[in-house]
């Protein structure tokens, strides 16, 4: 039986060595990519959001608002009236280009119809200069 050469059991404590390091990185990283994946999907950075105003996010039909400073707020994109998506956030209202409809961008609340209705709030989380749906 051939015996085993110095460089052999060398080689096989640092591959053996090697194995474990990328193994315990692995673990080391999911708990984190779990963590993100159950906060939701990322809306926009907070410094994106105007304070008194908003951004329309028409790729996950949400409106972001920051009534006050350092206040975030979300609701539906869809407008209460006719389903319209609404378009933009100025001067303390949500807009929708349709019929006019508007809502308070602290609440979601109409301010002038057509719409009877307030816009549904969407829960997110704000984290580390981060908003996602939550």
């Amino acid at each position: 039986m051939p015996s085993t050469t110095r460089r052999v059991m060398i080689f096989r404590s640092l591959a053996g060595g090697a194995a474990a390091l990328v193994s315990s990185a692995v673990a080391w990283v999911r708990p984190a990519e779990a963590a993100e994946d159950a906060a939701g999907p990322v809306l926009a950075k907070t410094k994106s959001i105007p304070v008194g105003g908003g951004v329309v996010i028409k790729s996950r039909r949400v409106v972001v608002t920051q009534p006050t400073r350092g206040t975030f707020r979300a609701f539906s994109a869809t407008c209460t009236h006719q389903g319209c998506t609404v378009a933009t956030v100025k001067n303390g209202t949500i807009n929708c280009p349709c019929h006019g409809s508007r809502f308070r961008i602290s609440d979601g609340s109409v301010a002038r119809g057509p719409a009877e209705r307030a816009l549904s709030r969407r829960k997110i989380k704000v984290s580390r200069g981060v908003i996602r749906l939550g």
